[in-house]
């Protein structure tokens, strides 16, 4: 089973690439985030059409994530608990051929200090205690989309110039390990050791072609399907195509149980 996560910047905008990668790299199940679209105006039809099945949490304009997976998606579950009146589309959850997987948009958290990175800790706090009863129902579970969050200074071209940046922060970084702490295994980094590998490159300063870049889209396992983990990687094609997204897909693969 091929798991990957891809935030795609506008999925309308992106389509064309979209598109192109899923009939590429065929992987079993997508998780999608930065939709920026309401429910009704997700390209379904397109995406079903490549056999996918489609859930969605979506919103106007920001935000939004998604689960794509050739078999069905049973038990959704759209936005994660411990408030109720959160009206921002970041996290959703299902069940695929026996593998709980997540969608998760985690806020950016800037400017920090402040309101929105105030916001993104709570967040974090709240993914904590879900986590936990995702553990304690020993499920295999994959939770998996953008962090926002460079876990350590090898995951960020510049430490210095970032360590004030949300992305970076101890308060961010120590919420991320916290996840780690939990049983959680980091399924990139747990197969690559070697520093300074990015999932993500602005659009500004040549930051793509200066390989100036961040990692802050991760795949975190349970350790029943940590201990299924066959390969990890970060495909950086679809980032250097026209109109590419930002980000470009993480993936990795699972045995069969």
């Amino acid at each position: 089973m091929k798991i990957a996560t891809w935030n795609v910047n506008s999925v309308k905008a992106r389509l064309p690439n979209l598109v192109a990668w899923l009939t590429e790299a065929r992987p079993d199940i997508v998780l999608l985030q930065e939709l920026k679209c309401v429910d009704e105006a997700f390209p379904a039809a397109e995406i079903e059409e490549l056999g996918y099945n489609v859930a969605t949490h979506g919103q106007k304009t920001y935000n939004g994530v998604a689960i794509l997976a050739k078999r069905p998606i049973e038990d959704v579950r759209r936005g994660l608990p411990g408030n109720d009146d959160d009206p921002q589309a970041r996290y959703i959850e299902a069940t695929v051929a026996g593998v709980r997987v997540a969608s998760i948009y985690l806020p950016n958290g800037n400017p920090a200090p402040g309101e929105k990175f105030d916001y993104k800790l709570a967040w974090m706090d709240r993914l904590v205690p879900h986590v936990r009863e995702l553990l304690a129902a020993e499920e295999t579970f994959v939770l998996g989309g953008d962090y926002n969050v460079c876990p350590t200074d090898e995951d960020v071209y510049d430490p210095v110039k970032w360590a004030e940046d949300a992305l970076c922060r101890p308060e961010s970084r120590a919420r991320f390990r916290t996840l780690l702490h939990l049983g959680l295994t980091d399924a990139f980094r747990a197969l690559h050791p070697e520093p300074h590998q990015y999932s993500y490159w602005d659009y500004v300063q040549r930051r793509w072609e200066l390989d100036h870049g961040l990692r802050i889209d991760h795949l975190l396992l349970s350790p029943q399907a940590a201990d299924r983990l066959g390969e990890s990687g970060i495909d950086k094609d679809p980032r250097g195509r026209e109109r590419a997204s930002d980000h470009t897909p993480v993936w990795c693969t699972l045995a069969d149980a």
